[in-house]
């Protein structure tokens, strides 16, 4: 029976305090985030300490957990920022802590003992007795490398304890080194992609040279765009929820720490209700399986594979003629807030940390009439007239009409072009304070 199996939490990524507040309101149950340093996204955004405190509350108000990366692979120049770092942490109070490194776990273990620690993927995660190692040294919860399949998962928590957690990727970008532990971007460019500084070359052209030649540069051709031998596809394991779970894995994770709050709010919201489903019935599940494949399709990806859960990789888990995403949708932005406009003339300060609750920008246009209008900071340039979606946590996508817009002063505009405007738009249909705002791309 389903019922007596466990509910795997869903577990989201978020680059900015933004992004986390999407994760939370469009369905994780857990959000992963990363400080100013020791994380492997150093190209992130990531959170200051003020925001990440913010985040904290945020989440725990709304019964979201909240772990924090510091899973670099550590020089001994990194261990007196690391010793500073977690008594930071201390007083944040984060719910675990994500490390790979045995020194920093021992630092993590020694400075705050009272959060919990999880094992990163980049510590190779590959067998039991790893697992069972980490649990005896204190562990909560390790991150299964990416490389097994759900045979392997399945003999793992099979042999470890009850209360040891497994958790497993399952949506998101590929990496092509082991439990993507990557020399290429060190080799190349000097930058450590396991001090957080990839330049992902694996999504690269690449060519091939001769020995005897090593200046005639020979073209790898399958198609007139190239070939790009090292870019993996996206793993998308939604139509494979009962098998994760036969698998006993207790997180599902997402990938993508760098990604925006519709890529975020997309990927959280169709696992959300793909999980909920399964667990109300698998014939519901079933059922709904195209609005799910539809869905998770709307976000940026480079096409899709099911990765290692269902035995080793080939040739079909590599794209060869392009390295470009797949998007269909443009993110407009999202709804911070619901009222009115202000009145001309005033400007109204932007705070990219409020709290994303309804309130009341209420004032008045410059004709003394109110509107009921929706604040948001803009991503992409859009318009009076415009056909957009409102893009609802509880799974509805409504189409509306652009009525009106005002600038952060409150006189009317007839479109948005500034990057992080803030703006206020009056729609069709009104929405609620967290709704992301977005269109379909042309054409598409």
């Amino acid at each position: 029976m389903i019922k007596e199996k466990r509910k795997p939490e869903l577990l989201v990524p978020a680059a900015s305090l933004e992004v986390l507040k999407t994760a939370v309101i469009f369905g994780a149950d857990a959000v992963y985030i990363g400080g100013e340093a020791f994380g492997l996204r150093a190209k992130a955004k990531n959170f200051s300490p003020e925001d990440m405190a913010a985040g904290i509350g945020f989440a725990h108000d709304r019964g979201v957990k909240v772990y924090v990366t510091a899973n670099i692979l550590a020089h001994n120049y990194d261990l007196d920022g690391a010793r500073a770092y977690f008594r930071e942490l201390k007083e944040l109070r984060p719910d675990a802590l994500i490390i790979a490194d045995p020194g920093m776990f021992a630092l993590a273990r020694e400075i705050c003992p009272e959060i919990d620690v999880h094992i990163s993927t980049q510590a190779n995660n590959t067998n039991y007795m790893t697992y069972r190692f980490w649990y005896e040294q204190g562990a909560k919860r390790v991150v299964s490398a990416r490389e097994l399949s759900l045979h392997e998962i399945k003999e793992i928590r099979e042999h470890i304890p009850e209360d040891m957690e497994i958790e497993s990727f399952v949506h998101g970008a590929m990496c092509i080194s082991y439990s993507g532990r990557c020399l290429l971007s060190n080799y190349f460019t000097g930058r450590d992609a396991n001090h957080g500084a990839c330049t992902h070359p694996c999504r690269w052209k690449y060519a091939l040279v001769e020995e005897t030649r090593p200046e005639e540069y020979l073209p790898v051709f399958e198609n007139d765009r190239g070939t790009f031998i090292f870019n993996s596809k996206d793993l998308n394991m939604i139509a494979h929820i009962p098998e994760l779970v036969e698998a006993g894995i207790d997180s599902f994770k997402i990938e993508g720490r760098m990604k925006t709050a519709l890529y975020v709010a997309t990927v959280a919201r169709t696992y959300r209700r793909a999980i909920d489903d399964y667990f109300a019935s698998e014939e519901r599940y079933r059922a709904n399986m195209d609005w799910y494949q539809a869905e998770i399709a709307k976000c940026t990806y480079r096409k899709f594979t099911t990765g290692f859960y269902f035995g080793k990789a080939d040739e079909n888990t590599q794209i060869y003629d392009e390295s470009t995403y797949v998007s269909e949708y443009i993110y407009l932005g999202t709804v911070s807030a619901v009222g009115g406009v202000p009145a001309s003339g005033v400007t109204v300060k932007s705070n990219t940390a409020e709290d994303m609750s309804a309130s009341d920008v209420s004032g008045q246009n410059g004709d003394g009439e109110r509107q009921l209008c929706a604040r948001i900071e803009q991503r992409n340039k859009f318009g009076v007239g415009d056909a957009i979606e409102i893009m609802k946590p509880g799974g509805e996508n409504i189409p509306v009409k652009v009525l009106a817009m005002y600038g952060q002063e409150g006189n009317p505009v007839a479109s948005c072009p500034h990057p992080k405007q803030i703006i206020y738009v009056r729609l069709t249909q009104t929405p609620e304070a967290g709704d992301i705002l977005r269109v379909e791309k042309p054409g598409e």
